[in-house]
């Protein structure tokens, strides 16, 4: 099919892109904050000498990731016939509440539950946010736009380190959960003055003609390019939300690098440095090839997901400060696939569907995914050492830049397919060809 000119981002969608890209900071600053301040919270309520401790202090990560994957696709659902910005709205201010309710846990128990909200909270965000986007933003700049949005994961998560650092060496790690609500909730009000787009809009897709049935959902089981990107970032979130849950803990504890201001500092630094780059770039270099080759975005992702290991594995058996270098190359390459392969889950769903695919997706990935390693890594450290759990954990990125490999030549006529269901005309890229 011929290509044409991209057609231009709807009226406020670059408005729109800068509400999300802040409430999207906030939400990985909320969670990597724990994540900093993990060695004063395990102090504060377990024993020294407790083989158990970090394992239950990994616990938390896991008590979010339940609430926000279990409910997940309930507001995908909703999302899908509702107001997404009034849902969004209500999420954002729900997460923040019971992120300040995270200082205030007396017990363990408290913080548990706290975390249990936060994932409420944020199961509301996630599907609704990137459909937005896409019904925004035409489907050729889509790998860029959202590798603007998901440019929060590596700067939120690179303050949250930051921050909660500094704010457990200054007033203690209750301070951290304090200050990082406030403006979570302010997001959320504005959420409520904003307007919803049409949904395919960006596509120019007509109005639905009917209501979306279940057959239209089940065809995501037959939606080769979907299932394997589903399973290749199952794997990759694995591996990152194992090891950069442990990474803080694991450089101050394990490998005595400085103290644990200094080790979120620097961390923080190389997360926002390494991740940002690598964000934008991978973004853009999808955007750019997928002009050509309509299996862009996998290719771009698996190959730097099989790059990222080789650099894991070393900086585990390099001194420092000289490991801080190849922890900068790993952290790179892991953030290369996160605006093509969220474009990739757009561009292969219909629009009426498409916050339902984010929302199963969210399960599966989390369910499968880092819901399960950051317990595992502190039960095998615990029992071993944390070198020996972040190889384990980390071996599982191969599999994710094979089943990138796998589905880069399904994925251009998957994409026509998404395109002739919503009833839009095809505008951009190679969809025709099976790359």
């Amino acid at each position: 099919m011929s290509a044409t000119s991209p057609s231009p981002p709807l009226p406020g969608a670059h408005r729109a892109l800068g509400l999300l890209l802040a409430i999207n900071l906030f939400n990985y600053i909320d969670r990597y904050v724990l994540a900093a301040v993990e060695p004063e919270i395990r102090r504060a309520f377990f024993a020294a000498d407790d083989p158990t401790a970090m394992a239950k202090t990994g616990s938390l990560a896991t008590a979010f990731l339940l609430t926000y994957m279990i409910l997940a696709p309930v507001f995908g659902w909703m999302a899908d016939r509702f107001s997404r910005w009034k849902l969004i709205g209500a999420c954002v201010i729900l997460w923040s509440l019971a992120t300040a309710g995270s200082g205030f846990a007396a017990t363990f128990a408290l913080l548990l539950t706290t975390r249990l909200l936060v994932g409420v909270g944020e199961a509301g965000y996630g599907p609704s946010a990137p459909t937005l986007l896409s019904d925004l933003f035409p489907a050729a700049v889509r790998g860029r736009i959202l590798s603007y949005f998901y440019m929060a994961i590596p700067v939120g998560s690179a303050l949250g380190f930051v921050i909660g650092g500094h704010l457990a060496a200054a007033h203690g790690w209750r301070w951290a959960f304090y200050i990082v609500a406030v403006p979570g909730i302010v997001l959320g009000l504005l959420c409520f003055l904003m307007r919803e787009p049409a949904r395919g809009a960006a596509d120019g897709a007509p109005p639905p003609r009917h209501k979306t049935t279940m057959q239209d959902y089940l065809a995501l089981l037959h939606n080769r390019s979907y299932l394997l990107n589903t399973a290749a970032m199952t794997a990759m979130t694995f591996a990152i939300g194992g090891l950069s849950f442990w990474v803080p803990a694991y450089i101050f504890d394990f490998r005595k690098a400085g103290s644990l201001e200094h080790v979120n500092l620097v961390f923080g630094g190389i997360t926002v440095v390494a991740g940002l780059l690598a964000t934008l770039s991978g973004g853009m270099l999808g955007d750019r090839l997928q002009k050509r080759y309509g299996g862009a975005y996998f290719l771009v992702s698996g190959v730097g997901m099989f790059l990222s290991f080789p650099f894991v594995v070393a900086m585990l058996y390099t001194p420092f400060p000289a490991a801080w270098v190849l922890l900068f190359f790993a952290i790179f390459f892991l953030f290369f696939n996160t605006g093509p392969a969220n474009a990739a889950i757009v561009n292969v769903t219909p629009a009426p569907i498409r916050a339902t695919a984010f929302a199963v997706n969210i399960f599966f990935i989390h369910a499968l995914g880092d819901a399960i390693s950051p317990p595992l890594i502190g039960a095998i450290a615990g029992h071993s050492n944390l070198n020996t759990a972040f190889l384990a954990v980390a071996s599982v990125m191969l599999v994710a830049s094979l089943f990138w490999f796998c589905g880069m030549r399904y994925l251009a006529p998957d994409t026509a397919r998404a395109l002739a269901a919503e009833g839009a005309p095809a505008k951009h890229g190679p969809e025709g060809n099976d790359g």
